[in-house]
């Protein structure tokens, strides 16, 4: 069990999930590591006496001071083949940004792998087939640059072609993305219709990522999903195409 760890392993899995957040709550640490929360204010003293720079943020959590980095973690074989299987699942998704920018990364993380988890890797890539998308097809190119104005809350403006070939130029909001059926679908505020919007993104033919900001929307994604279920649960669906 995790709370039987060694806890100089917890101390160091602790560090790897301070920096991998802005700010992590006690319970949170707490809740992976299986112990209690007064354990984990001990295990931060420690950190903090051992020269570590974490600041804690009162009622918030902590957070590692900003700048401060520590040597690469070393992975488990079980976490060097999590990352193989994930770079084959990728590498046949149909968004040409995510699989180049995984590709990159990927590419960084093997970096610091020891040497015989590195022919390990070689061995699992090549015995290893993914087989949805066997053509290697690409029909989007802007998930990853979607992302990023999802988290900068930035005006986008597409040109968009609806699966019924009918072409509009909008300006949105993105607020949200989920993927179904091998295709990425992206939710935002559409200014010319005046409400959220659903868009293929396989669908959109041209994007322009404005200096624009907008208010973020005071809303999660399990609200927004929820509202949609009570909206449509007693009527046909829209087509998300019908954007």
């Amino acid at each position: 069990m995790a709370g039987d760890k060694p806890r100089l392993a917890r101390l160091t899995a602790m560090l790897t999930q301070l920096q991998a957040k802005k700010i992590v709550t006690a319970k949170e640490i707490a809740d992976k590591h299986q112990v209690s929360i007064r354990t984990i204010y001990r295990d931060i003293r420690t950190l903090e006496k051992s020269g570590i720079p974490i600041i804690t943020e009162e009622g918030k959590g902590f957070s590692m001071m900003e700048g401060y980095k520590i040597p690469p973690v070393l992975f488990t074989q079980e976490e060097a083949n999590a990352l193989i299987t994930a770079e084959q699942l990728i590498r046949k998704n149909k968004d040409l940004s995510l699989t180049q920018q995984f590709e990159s990364a990927i590419t960084k993380i093997k970096a610091v792998l020891k040497y015989s988890q590195k022919e390990k890797a070689e061995l699992l890539t090549s015995r290893m087939q993914v087989r949805n998308n066997g053509e290697h097809e690409k029909t989007s190119s802007f998930l990853i640059q979607l992302q990023s104005t999802i988290a900068n809350y930035q005006v986008v403006k597409i040109n968009y072609l609806s699966l019924e070939n009918r072409h509009s130029q909008r300006e949105i909001e993105p607020f949200a993305l989920y993927t179904t059926q091998d295709n990425w679908i992206l939710i935002a505020f559409c200014k010319l219709r005046n409400e959220f919007r659903a868009f293929r993104l396989d669908c959109i033919q041209q994007m322009e990522i404005k200096d624009e900001h907008f208010t973020p929307h005071n809303m999660s994604l399990e609200q927004y999903l929820e509202k949609c279920r009570k909206k449509y649960q007693n009527t046909p669906d829209i087509p998300m195409t019908q954007a």
